[in-house]
């Protein structure tokens, strides 16, 4: 089976400080993921500076968080190197074409799409040329939207993930839409996952056991911290056992069970299971009766399946109280 790729969303949650940006990396890197994502904002290409605030964050306006939470080209190399010392692959999502150029000359490996540029056609047809792998978000999409945004990415190459992303912050268990990414898978014959933006890891668990290859996390080193997303993410605890959950439902999925093969259960079957036994002693040639029998522990013994069949046999050997009758017990033919 394919291994579910776990994304550290730290987007701006290090509020501008490539210190704590490169702390976010060799945290999530320690908790498990695979991938480490940013968001690559260039203020004056994406926003008109009067451009509203979301519902949830209405701290600055966004055009001046852009500004001020804003990395150089040179910082963003360093934070990708930062990943490639941590041996975790960095990914940021794009916002323009102007972040696209920026990301190319760093060095990206694939892009992620977020939800709010679904619409945006002409910047994913410029991702796509790029040739690299595309993960999609599909929040605040409908179907229509969600169609035109696919038929533009494979007019160029078909490595594309989609994921099913509900845009609520925090995200309630009833908006997760988990059969929308099992539309998703159908409909366009496409690896699918989940951008979980819920405040536990249950919808993620829930997600890949009906086949999500790809979960997205908000990460952040405490919910305390400044911004639009740190109250929403997980702290680092949590993080290491949303991978640690993966990893084992991956496991439970790869390794079928045989319900026939019981050989492993043969001490636990004689300790737990249950035997025709003798209530009193049994002199040999007695015809047994049904108050003279029951059935207990151990398993050792005669199958409780045969207690009405030993009812009317004559004992072939005397039979002690408080044992286990065995087949030889009543001749040996039931």
């Amino acid at each position: 089976m394919t291994k579910c790729k776990i994304i550290a969303e730290i987007g701006s949650t290090h509020d501008g400080s490539i210190g704590n940006a490169m702390n976010m990396i060799e945290a999530a890197s320690k908790c498990g993921a695979n991938i480490i994502k940013f968001q690559t904002h260039i203020p004056d290409a994406e926003t008109l500076p009067n451009a509203p605030m979301p519902p949830f964050f209405k701290g600055e306006p966004r055009f001046e968080y852009f500004k001020r939470t804003g990395f150089s080209e040179e910082q963003w190399k360093l934070l990708k190197k930062t990943c490639d010392s941590h041996k975790v692959e960095f990914m940021s999502s794009v916002f323009s074409i102007e972040a696209v150029d920026l990301l190319e000359n760093v060095g990206v490996k694939r892009y992620k799409i977020p939800s709010g540029e679904v619409t945006n056609l002409p910047m994913l047809r410029y991702v796509a040329q790029t040739d690299k792998p595309i993960i999609l978000s599909s929040g605040m999409s409908n179907w229509a939207e969600l169609d035109e945004a696919v038929d533009a990415i494979l007019e160029y190459h078909d490595n594309l993930t989609i994921l099913q992303c509900t845009s609520a912050y925090p995200t309630k268990y009833k908006e997760i839409g988990l059969n929308i990414m099992l539309e998703m898978e159908e409909r366009y014959s496409l690896p699918v996952g989940l951008s979980d933006h819920s405040l536990t890891n249950y919808s993620a668990f829930a997600a890949v056991t009906h086949g999500a290859v790809v979960i997205e996390k908000h990460f952040t080193l405490s919910r305390h911290l400044y911004g639009s997303d740190a109250h929403h993410s997980l702290e680092p605890e949590q993080f290491y056992d949303l991978v640690a959950g993966i990893h084992a439902i991956e496991l439970m999925q790869s390794h079928d069970v045989d319900k026939d093969d019981i050989s492993k259960y043969e001490e636990m079957k004689a300790v737990f299971q249950k035997s025709i036994v003798s209530l009193r002693n049994i002199p040999k040639g007695t015809i047994i009766k049904k108050d003279m029998i029951s059935i207990k522990k151990p398993g050792s013994g005669l199958h409780p399946k045969f207690f009405d069949k030993i009812i009317g046999k004559k004992a072939a050997r005397n039979i002690k109280k408080n044992t286990v009758i065995r087949r030889v017990d009543v001749g040996g033919k039931l």
